[in-house]
């Protein structure tokens, strides 16, 4: 492949030829860029619809933003920083991280801004993925989705919100040109989102009224200041951060073990959360209302000091009887209650069971993504399709953990795929694809390991689960599993076609 570093962003009519096309420019997308950059490969663009790097921690810029797993877990290992100041990163330290390692490694000369992918379709005789942006046109060989499944806003189905008159805001779409100080707010959600927002904004509003659903459980959170001596040991022996982070792993790692295997070892958390309710919250009404009815870790487990005390403040209430409609000026519960409110904060989650990229790419048959996984997301490994040559997938489907480091998974899933991209150019090959059985094979693996999970067992529904039930989110297993799995391309469970030869399709290969 050839460098492309001095070519132009294609116009409007023209077509840029590239290597690589990779979508988003997240901790996934820069992942990769990053490892093509390292081995010394050029040809790739990264296609980002917004005008810097960061992906959803750039989105996320909420009040109260921060990461719920340590940073010196929650950074690429490659790059460890030994300047994070906590323990726990804020949103603009982590922004700060992507955009100062994206410059490190140089791959922001890679990267065309605001090219939003609007449509991708494999071309079965070029052999080429054709990609349309609101930048321009691109012809890929290989196709790199890296979008993420905290990409899209979720906004709820609630009769008359389109008519409200005051302000509403999506937490990944947050307005900080608007001033909440005095105002009547409303915040949809109880989510990691919320649990941030709520006691950042509290002290400043008018009145909040947090609408619940279903109550979380959240421990505390054991965050603290990294003291500039520790700063200047990581930077003098990294070695030893290496270690901490190593150790940070294999602590979160124990929790899969509840989680996944034996719900028993979850009661110890299970009774540091309640101690946690019990000792922020003394309203017993208020408390009940708080406590969970379904088994801790059946949710994502949540962490925070200050949300507790936020909503039991005087100028704040807890809502559990659920939303009826949104009148121009208020919020209606199914009690009959009305509340007035100036400002609505959709702390509501993502499209991640139904990835809104997936009906932009279109496969070999005409079919979209979407279309394929209408029954459920399948893959093999996360990271590839049937029907769809030369498509890598990157915090793909069972790719998401509830317990550790997604940047962990996220770079076990770049050496499956860079190990891929190697075969291609090792073999002469114009197209890779998996096979139909063995991404049924991988959705039966996953079925398996699901089985007798918290996360389908424990008594709750969550945004793990697809509209049929099924776990088509998370990893059910230890993620050193999954990094065995993607350590090198599974090549026995591929179809490669060579350059100038007939295609060759998985349904002919078997």
């Amino acid at each position: 492949m050839t460098s492309t570093l001095d070519e132009p962003v294609p116009g409007p009519q023209d077509t840029r030829e590239v290597g690589v096309a990779i979508i988003g420019s997240g901790f996934a997308g820069l992942g990769m860029a990053i490892t093509l950059r390292r081995r010394g490969e050029t040809d790739f663009v990264v296609l980002e619809r917004a005008h810097d790097v960061g992906g959803t921690w750039r989105d996320n810029h909420y009040p109260g933003a921060a990461c719920d797993v340590q940073s010196n877990l929650y950074s690429f290992s490659f790059a460890p920083n030994p300047d994070w100041p906590r323990s726990y990163s804020e949103q603009p330290e982590i922004q700060a991280y992507l955009q100062a390692t994206a410059d490190r490694f140089d791959v922001r000369r890679h990267c065309v801004f605001g090219a939003e992918v609007t449509a991708a379709r494999w071309d079965d005789d070029a052999r080429r993925w054709d990609v349309e942006t609101t930048a321009g046109r691109f012809r890929a060989r290989v196709l790199v989705s890296a979008a993420g499944v905290l990409a899209d806003p979720r906004s709820p189905d609630i009769p008359g919100l389109e008519t409200f008159v005051g302000t509403v805001m999506h937490s990944a779409r947050w307005d900080d040109g608007h001033d909440l100080t005095g105002e009547r707010v409303a915040v949809v959600g109880t989510g990691a989102s919320a649990i941030q927002i709520v006691p950042a904004i509290q002290p400043h509003v008018g009145s909040l009224a947090v609408y619940q659903r279903t109550p979380p459980w959240i421990v505390p959170r054991t965050d603290h200041p990294v003291s500039p001596r520790v700063q200047r040991l990581y930077r003098l022996v990294p070695g030893f951060q290496r270690l901490v982070r190593a150790l940070l792993y294999l602590f979160r790692e124990f929790l899969v073990v509840g989680l996944a295997k034996d719900r028993r070892f979850l009661e110890p958390v299970g009774r540091l959360a309640e101690a946690h309710l019990q000792r922020q919250v003394r309203d017993p009404r208020l408390r009940r209302a708080l406590t969970p009815d379904y088994t801790i870790g059946c949710k994502r487990i949540l962490i925070s000091n200050d949300y507790y005390p936020a909503v039991s403040a005087p100028n704040a209430e807890l809502v559990t009887a659920g939303i009826a409609e949104v009148r121009p000026h208020s919020i209606v519960t199914h009690d009959g209650v009305e509340r007035p409110t100036d400002t609505i904060v959709l702390a509501t989650g993502f499209h991640v069971t139904d990835l809104p990229i997936a009906e932009r790419i279109t496969g070999r048959d005409g079919r979209t993504l979407a279309l394929v996984w209408d029954a459920g997301m399948v893959t093999n490994r996360g990271s590839a399709v049937a029907g769809f040559p030369n498509l890598f997938l990157l915090v793909g489907p069972n790719v998401g953990v509830g317990h550790t480091s997604m940047v962990y998974m996220i770079e076990s899933q770049v050496a499956y795929v860079d190990d891929a991209l190697r075969t291609l150019d090792a073999e002469g090959l114009d197209a890779l694809e998996t096979t139909p059985e063995a991404q049924e094979a991988y959705r039966e693996l996953v079925a398996q390991r699901s089985r007798g999970t918290v996360w389908l067992a424990g008594g709750c529904g969550s945004w793990y689960l697809d509209r049929h039930g099924h776990n088509t989110t998370l990893w059910p297993d230890f993620t050193f599993r999954f990094r065995k799995l993607t350590r090198r391309l599974d090549r026995e469970n591929y179809v490669g076609t060579p350059a100038g030869a007939p295609v060759r399709t998985p349904e002919v290969a078997a």
